[in-house]
């Protein structure tokens, strides 16, 4: 009886071994034959930049894709910084000349945001530097706008290279596909030499 029981025992554990073996490889194959779905990479990307690249496994993209926010974040940043002053000071300054107030008071935002060692003469008076102060306000108003639409274009650039991705996941370039080029003359109708490149591609 006890032989018996052991047998039993014995048998119960090597079925549950094999079963325990059966669903890790099955966990196996579903991981080796695990492919994205483009439309939940595109969903995931949209939702928080960069998801898309690692819903794709592609974690090599993903210092490119926060670089590039991380870039367009710092510009946004500084050319706001700069925008923000020169409005500040160009509006200063319109309002102290039409009052007659105009002065060198490092106090006054028009002459703490002059590069050091200049003074409003030495930029050509009062009219010149108003107009220059005019001038960078609108260039770093420009240029944060350029800032603002070049991070659209990498947020936009992530999501469709993250819908790529998925679709060419398993995309296979087979190893017989060779390309080749070759230079060759043919004779078009009025019976004049004319030279062409040919290029052919085998797979």
């Amino acid at each position: 009886m006890h032989v018996a029981a052991d047998a039993d025992t014995h048998h119960h554990d090597a079925d549950h071994q094999q079963t325990d073996t059966a669903q890790l490889t099955q966990k196996e194959i579903d991981r080796l034959f695990w492919k994205p779905d483009p439309a939940r990479a595109v969903w995931l990307g949209a939702l928080v930049p960069g998801m898309g690249q690692i819903y794709n496994r592609s974690y090599w993209k993903l210092p490119i894709v926060y670089g590039g926010f991380m870039g367009c974040a710092y510009a946004i940043t500084w050319n706001t910084t700069r925008y923000t002053g020169y409005k500040n000071a160009y509006r200063d300054l319109y309002y102290d000349m039409r009052d007659g107030t105009v002065t060198e008071d490092p106090a006054k935002s028009y002459i703490a945001i002059l590069p050091e060692g200049y003074t409003i003469e030495r930029m050509g008076g009062v009219d010149t530097y108003s107009t220059r102060l005019n001038d960078w306000q609108n260039t770093s108003r420009r240029y944060r706008d350029i800032s603002i639409l070049a991070t659209v274009i990498v947020y936009a650039l992530t999501l469709v290279d993250a819908y790529v991705d998925a679709q060419l996941f398993d995309f296979d370039i087979s190893t017989d596909l060779s390309l080749n080029v070759s230079p060759q003359l043919y004779y078009d109708l009025q019976n004049q030499r004319t030279a062409e490149v040919k290029v052919a591609i085998a797979f």
